[in-house]
């Protein structure tokens, strides 16, 4: 892939995640009170309005002090800029590293807007079987695993990588 096509690509799917993330989000923030669950689908899935002030799955998320959100956010550029320095190395690997490395930062923008704003992330999506919950996650999150194994499908594919 080109340079400046690989650069438009990595804005355009970035921006789609962080767009279709933040308005999930508002849909959420709108339609539902916090901590309010509605089923979707009996025994496998909810939508609920939660707060994570932790990082992924709620780790830290019991530490309450200001320093926390600052932490995060850091983490976050941090993620955002590495992604960066990546993408500049990946993208002439093929486009498979190219989609992944944009799903990858549109979900961490999506998530650092919301550290931003609310001092934590806004979760909605709970998948459950039984009494057996997956952590509520949102769009960014999965935007993150889909880069994340997309990435990994890049490395298995291209072992020389």
């Amino acid at each position: 892939m080109r340079k400046t096509a690989s650069y438009r690509v990595l804005f355009a799917v970035a921006s789609c995640v962080v767009v279709a993330d933040q308005l999930t989000k508002h849909w959420i923030l709108t339609h539902f009170s916090l901590y309010e669950t509605r089923t979707v689908i009996p025994g496998f899935f909810n939508l609920i309005n939660i707060r994570n002030t932790g990082a992924a799955f709620g780790l830290l998320a019991g530490n309450e002090s200001g320093w926390r959100t600052w932490f995060f956010g850091i983490i976050a550029l941090i993620a955002i800029f590495a992604i960066i320095f990546l993408f500049k190395h990946y993208r002439r690997k093929g486009s498979l590293y190219v989609y992944a490395l944009s799903c990858i930062a549109g979900g961490a923008m999506g998530n650092l807007i919301d550290r931003v704003r609310f001092g934590a992330v806004v979760d909605f999506l709970d998948f459950y079987v039984g009494q057996y919950h997956w952590p509520a996650f949102n769009v960014a999150d999965s935007a993150i695993v889909v880069g994340v194994g997309l990435f990994l499908l890049g490395n298995f594919i291209h072992p020389e990588t």
